[in-house]
């Protein structure tokens, strides 16, 4: 099988390559990672050098381009059916597909107030409108899959759906979001995984900076 190649940017911001990343690792896809950092205000034309939208991640397998986070997810899932990507049961995988879509799709208010950030002390802020009602979404649906599974995880072993609910534990440690110990329970968990413990490592060495994302 010809190399898979990651395309990220920077792990101490970017939400969206900690997912595929987080994910692959995880379950041990193989793969090479090529981080091309962020250049704001006018971005980095390398991203156009290697992705048809001019973000990361993007994920080369051959001539194959796979692009957007939980479709990277899927496709890794198909080439590696027996690395446990999804849960095992039918009703558990649309369950998990369902709350992938819902974090893919929703919860603007609290990804564009409390941006991820690996490096950031853990400080409040000033909460807009809808963050609170994110935040109350979110630790329903980490509270309910991990109560039926048992935990650790959302539906019992690591799975593609902790990876895509992974820089929401970054937001809501250092934002200081919740208080609940079922919640913090889960985000402990999430936290000492190895694959977390590796990206959380790389970005704390980062040196770049992005106001944009200094909330």
């Amino acid at each position: 099988m010809e190399k898979l190649t990651l395309y990220i940017g920077n792990k101490n911001y970017s939400s969206w390559s900690l997912r595929p990343w987080l994910a692959l690792t995880a379950v041990g896809v193989p793969f090479e990672e090529v981080l091309i950092p962020f250049d704001f205000p006018d971005g980095n034309p390398r991203f156009r050098e290697v992705s048809p939208t001019g973000r990361v991640p993007v994920l080369h397998h051959g001539q194959v381009r796979v692009w957007e986070s939980l479709a990277i997810i899927e496709y890794a899932a198909e080439l590696f059916p027996d690395h446990g990507m999804w849960p095992t049961a039918v009703g558990d995988r649309a369950v998990a597909r369902s709350i992938s879509m819902e974090m893919l799709a929703g919860f603007r208010a609290l990804r564009g107030a409390c941006p991820m950030n690996m490096r950031r002390p853990k400080r409040r802020i000033e909460l807009p409108e809808g963050v609170e009602d994110d935040v109350a979404r979110i630790a329903s649906i980490w509270k309910e899959c991990v109560a039926r599974s048992g935990g650790p995880y959302l539906f019992g072993r690591f799975s593609a759906a902790d990876a895509m609910y992974a820089p929401v534990v970054n937001r809501f440690k250092i934002y200081d979001l919740v208080e609940d110990p079922a919640v913090l329970d889960y985000m402990s968990a999430v936290e000492a995984h190895p694959a977390w413990l590796k990206w959380q490592e790389s970005a704390l060495a980062e040196t770049w900076i992005v106001p944009e994302d200094e909330a």
